[in-house]
């Protein structure tokens, strides 16, 4: 697994920082939603239904003890909506149906096949803490929405497969330090994913 070094840990920190003020201000009204939705979908944070949805970087599926903690923190203690907003949710999930959906499921990260981590129910005015903690451990949202280079994703068998004839996770390293240190990649026309293994099957 790729050791941080400080000038990594000193970027993450920065832009979780950067999030904060930017959030504020947002909160604050100085910023309109039209300005503050480039630079929240910048650090993972999409606008749902009912609340903000996380979605977290992975770098090609590798993730320590400390950061999955950490992700099980985010979601006992912060993926928590108001009472109110997920009773009317849920009221209003049973009524697009023909019979009442499944109950609403909070407190819980989903992994999705690009490797990352998704919290659903985030409120917006603690996301800034969130971001804290996150890059406490390492962790962002950096790459993982909007129209940029994606989260470099890898095989979950890396280092590990029979038939690999090259460990990828050093080029999907190399690529992940590449895009995230060039921001002109965080504005490009569409979204851009990429996967790289070394194994002969997929």
């Amino acid at each position: 697994m790729y050791r941080y070094t400080e000038f990594d840990r000193h970027f993450v920190r920065q832009r979780a920082a950067q999030f904060r003020d930017q959030l504020e201000r947002h909160l604050r009204g100085d910023l309109g939603a039209d300005e503050f939705r480039p630079l929240r979908l910048q650090n993972g944070w999409y606008v749902q239904r009912y609340a903000p949805m996380l979605r977290v970087a992975v770098p090609y599926g590798e993730i320590s003890s400390p950061q999955l903690r950490v992700l099980a923190r985010v979601a006992r203690e912060y993926d928590q909506p108001d009472a109110q907003l997920l009773a009317y949710a849920q009221q209003t999930q049973d009524r697009i149906g023909s019979a009442p959906g499944p109950r609403l499921v909070t407190g819980v990260g989903h992994f999705t096949t690009r490797q990352n981590v998704q919290f659903n129910w985030i409120p917006l005015d603690k996301s800034a803490d969130v971001m804290d903690l996150l890059a406490s451990v390492n962790l962002h949202g950096i790459q993982t929405s909007g129209n940029c280079i994606r989260n470099i994703t890898s095989d979950e068998l890396a280092g590990i497969a029979v038939d690999e004839a090259v460990d990828p996770r050093p080029y999907a390293e190399i690529m992940r330090q590449w895009s995230t240190l060039h921001p002109e990649f965080a504005f490009l026309p569409r979204k851009f994913k990429i996967a790289i293994t070394g194994a002969a099957e997929d």
